[in-house]
């Protein structure tokens, strides 16, 4: 994707998830479980996006050199979330779409800078729309290029965020088939001369399984799909 088309990824997701959520709140009150993050309510997924948009608009506006002097908003009571959401999803579209990707701001990445922020929360977003819509059972499926880009943060980002050190000496490659893209990645490239599996489905179906909303099972698997569990599992963020 480039870098003009994630702020209206961002905007949509923003705008189904505030749909979704206040449907869900009518049909199922805010202590309905999130199927994909088992260890919250509804009102802890809608209060972590909106506290999420919250710290990120702060990052971008004010370009501290570090988070320490940023302030927690407090956890607002269910009756205020979704205002509270609808007013930092205004806010971060507001300072994305008048900043500069280019300009350097604080990120807990090696990218340093807006862009970064724009495509981390472009997926953020879409990924937790994808939550409130499970609690509904009214998943949409993900645009081809969004899943792609999706997959693509995951392996470029969010691996070598949490494995630093470069993939643990068990580890095998894991090969990743999107049908809808006319593409394949890899998880571990290089690691083994084969991979222990091959996964193939659509992108935004492949995104959703490296995040752990939805079981391998949704993919056509060519191999072992015990150990390629196991290899996206290595991929935790705590």
């Amino acid at each position: 994707m480039e870098l003009d088309e994630y702020l209206p990824v961002l905007q949509k997701a923003d705008a189904r998830f505030a749909a979704a959520a206040a449907e869900a709140v009518l049909e199922h009150g805010w202590q309905v479980p999130v199927p994909g993050c088992p260890e919250w309510r509804l009102n802890d997924l809608v209060w972590h996006l909106a506290e999420m948009q919250h710290f990120w608009s702060w990052v971008v506006r004010s370009r501290a050199p570090d988070p320490s002097t940023y302030v927690e908003p407090a956890r607002h009571p269910d009756d205020e979330l979704l205002g509270f959401l609808a007013a930092q999803n205004a806010e971060l579209e507001t300072v994305l779409a008048g900043a500069d990707p280019a300009t350097r701001v604080w990120t807990w990445a090696p990218q340093q800078d807006v862009a970064f922020v724009l495509r981390r929360q472009a997926q953020e977003a879409t990924v937790h729309t994808v939550d409130v819509e499970q609690v509904l059972g009214d998943v949409r499926p993900i645009p081809a290029d969004v899943g792609l880009d999706g997959l693509d943060e995951w392996l470029e980002v969010i691996v070598p965020g949490v494995l630093p050190g470069g993939p643990p000496e068990d580890a095998h490659p894991v090969v990743f088939h999107a049908v809808d893209a006319d593409a394949e990645r890899t998880l571990f490239p290089g690691v083994r001369p084969f991979p222990i599996a091959a996964l193939t489905g659509t992108a935004g179906d492949l995104l959703l399984a490296v995040w752990r909303r939805v079981p391998l099972e949704v993919l056509t698997v060519d191999g072992d799909g015990l150990q390629a569990a196991a290899m996206i599992d290595l991929v935790r963020l705590e």
